[in-house]
């Protein structure tokens, strides 16, 4: 809550997938961000096989319900598109941010020469690719919503074990949108006093002022925004997406909230959104499941599932189980930390494709 920093927050645009795999949309929106003062624009980096399984079926999105591996499907380009964003992107001046969700896309963007990536929150827990990324010794950004202060312990534990290069944390809540009410924002400077490390914000809330501003007064490091040449592209995240105005709106309350005391910032911040609704957004601190992403705990995150029907007496495998994310449909498996131990054990239940492996099939009662 000091105004006085080291260094200004880092202002990135999410553009997450909303290039549709245009790259001349891409182009649009790397300039677009530019011109509205973003520090670094981030991607993904879409391989749909490494994130659902083909049976997960309609995700519920912004924009309304979704059948999201297929979508994921459609949206696949080779490393080549990402290499020529990249390129471009920093040819703008631009940090070029991408965020892997397994193992085949971190390896692509770190042959591509990503100086840092960046891990979603439901990949806190994708143990496998927390080892894989910590092995490439660059700075990496984790988001930490859907999550509880014990799993980010551990990925912390993990990542220092293996000696990764510099870390930062996003406190972020995991609804799209996310009520503003929900951010709890005093959890920034807590985390960044449990941790030792500089925790910044990854907003999914929709006035583009009133979380970012107040953030960046608790001293969060960096503001992650998702951007929009318009909201209703068809872009998966367009609906909650900042337009380029509304954008500069959020950058220009950032760099005044970096410069102004802690008391003048509130003292402003209340005049304009009122008492109670600043209360709600800097909440008690301590780190919880937000009420919007409960329902979300332990099927947004990764389990092992399923890759084909298996049958009693079948060794489990890297080829028919998986490190996936569960959703609505399909049933939650063991958690990734898990995946060493039962690679190669017998199953004494069977198991329908698509459904989480858990101990029932491995263990008698």
């Amino acid at each position: 809550m000091n105004a006085e920093k080291a260094r200004p927050c880092l202002i990135v645009a999410e553009l997450g997938t909303g290039h549709n795999g245009d790259l001349d949309h891409a182009f649009r929106l790397v300039n677009a961000a530019a011109e509205a003062g973003a520090d670094a624009v981030k991607l993904q980096l879409v391989i749909a096989e490494e994130i659902l399984h083909p049976l997960t079926g309609d995700v519920e999105l912004p924009g309304g319900k979704v059948p999201l591996f297929d979508r994921f499907e459609a949206l696949e380009r080779e490393p080549e598109f990402y290499g020529q964003i990249k390129s471009y992107t920093e040819g703008k001046g631009l940090m070029f941010l991408c965020t892997p969700f397994g193992l085949r896309s971190a390896r692509i963007l770190r042959d591509l020469g990503c100086r840092a990536l960046k891990i979603a929150s439901p990949e806190l827990n994708h143990v496998p690719l927390l080892l894989e990324i910590a092995s490439y010794g660059i700075p990496l950004i984790v988001s930490t919503g859907v999550s509880t202060l014990g799993d980010i312990e551990r990925a912390v534990h993990i990542l220092r074990r293996e000696k990764q290069g510099q870390l930062t944390l996003l406190h972020c809540v995991t609804a799209y949108p996310a009520p503003e009410e929900d951010y709890n924002l005093k959890v920034i400077p807590n985390l960044a006093a449990i941790f030792s490390v500089p925790v910044g914000l990854s907003d999914h809330s929709v006035d583009p002022v009133l979380v970012p501003a107040a953030a960046a007064g608790l001293g969060a490091c960096l503001v992650e925004k998702h951007f929009t040449l318009k909201k209703r592209g068809d872009g998966l995240d367009d609906p909650i997406a900042l337009t380029p105005g509304e954008f500069s709106r959020m950058v220009e309350a950032v760099r005044a909230a970096e410069n102004q005391p802690w008391d003048e910032l509130c003292r402003r911040l209340r005049r304009d959104y009122g008492a109670e609704r600043l209360k709600k957004v800097l909440g008690t601190g301590k780190k919880e499941l937000a009420p919007s992403e409960m329902a979300n705990y332990g099927r947004t995150n990764r389990s092992l599932h399923a890759l084909k029907d298996m049958t009693i007496g079948e060794k489990l495998s890297p080829e028919n189980v998986a490190v996936l994310r569960t959703e609505k449909n399909l049933s939650p498996g063991l958690g990734p930390e898990y995946l060493a131990t039962v690679l190669g054990k017998r199953l004494i239940r069977p198991i329908a494709e698509g459904q989480g492996v858990a101990w029932k099939h491995l263990l008698s009662e």
